[in-house]
């Protein structure tokens, strides 16, 4: 406890936080070489392997991991490291897809709720509050059951599971900023709504979002994987790693390289995503907050 009077050096309320940034860079190192090499190998998955991912090789199936097949071989001879280096970008994709798309559709309902009067907050919050209350998973799927199963349409599955979530985000960071003072000047000197909207309430708005969007990719990327994991997802052969977690979840016991390893792959994926996002929102946070 401090005494009333005493001095308090400048700046030792910053001391844990700063050591606790320290302690956290390392992971934030390691996480960010584990996204730049995803990324690498999602762009150029020919770098590092000559084979295709739709290649059979009978003569060989279920040959374990070693000197020719590093993940060992699936059913059909498929080489596991292969498919899951192509397996990258159609798993990647389908998570930025997703959230981008979210991110689109929850700030044109954010704003619309915030801006549009008081009947389209209620009525649009509302709306969001029914469908937040749905599990994403649940949600997701009952959008499948009217599109039908494909790529395309669990991006839309997903994006539409996520859109009331960043909705509600938008909404709420497009109210603080419409009542702050520089935007009640800019009403009063006659801007127009649009370049107010423009200039002002979105960029400002979507700040928090794009930051919450960087955990968010995370979870796009498991559902993404859930989904095709049911097949309703990517079709096969086409490599991505939720199918492949699907069809090696019946080889475990004799071969269980064909799920591990793309088990493994999301896994990795999804933990580097979200120490990164954890780190950009407290970053932000500090940075909002000084």
């Amino acid at each position: 406890m401090t005494a009333v009077g005493s001095v308090v050096p400048l700046g030792a309320g910053a001391v844990p936080s700063a050591r606790r940034r320290r302690r956290g860079r390392p992971a934030l190192v390691v996480a960010a070489v584990v996204l730049l090499l995803v990324t690498v190998v999602a762009i150029a998955p020919g770098l590092f392997t000559d084979a295709s991912p739709t290649d059979t090789d009978p003569v060989n199936a279920l040959a374990a991991p070693g000197g020719s097949h590093w993940f060992g071989t699936d059913q059909i001879g498929r080489d596991v490291f292969t498919r899951i280096l192509y397996g990258a970008r159609t798993s990647l994709l389908l998570g930025l897809g997703a959230i981008a798309l979210a991110v689109g559709g929850g700030t044109l309902l954010g704003l619309t709720a915030a801006l549009g009067g008081r009947v389209a907050d209620l009525v649009l919050m509302r709306l969001a509050d029914i469908l937040i209350a749905m599990p994403p998973v649940l949600l997701a799927l009952l959008v499948i059951a009217v599109l039908g199963a494909g790529t395309t349409n669990t991006v839309l599955a997903i994006a539409a599971a996520l859109i009331p979530v960043y909705g509600r985000l938008v909404r709420a960071e497009a109210m603080v900023v419409r009542r702050s003072g520089y935007v009640e000047a800019a009403v009063g000197l006659g801007l127009r709504r649009g370049l107010l909207v423009a200039r002002h309430v979105l960029p400002n708005a979507l700040g928090p979002v794009l930051v919450l969007a960087t955990v968010g990719f995370g979870t796009a990327l498991i559902y993404a994987s859930a989904l095709s994991f049911l097949g309703l997802g990517t079709r096969p052969p086409a490599p991505e790693w939720g199918l492949m977690l699907s069809e090696g979840r019946d080889f475990l016991q004799t071969a269980w390289w064909i799920g591990v390893f793309p088990g493994a792959a999301i896994t990795v994926t999804v933990i580097a995503v979200n120490v990164a996002g954890r780190y950009a929102q407290a970053h932000f946070a500090g940075r909002t907050t000084r």
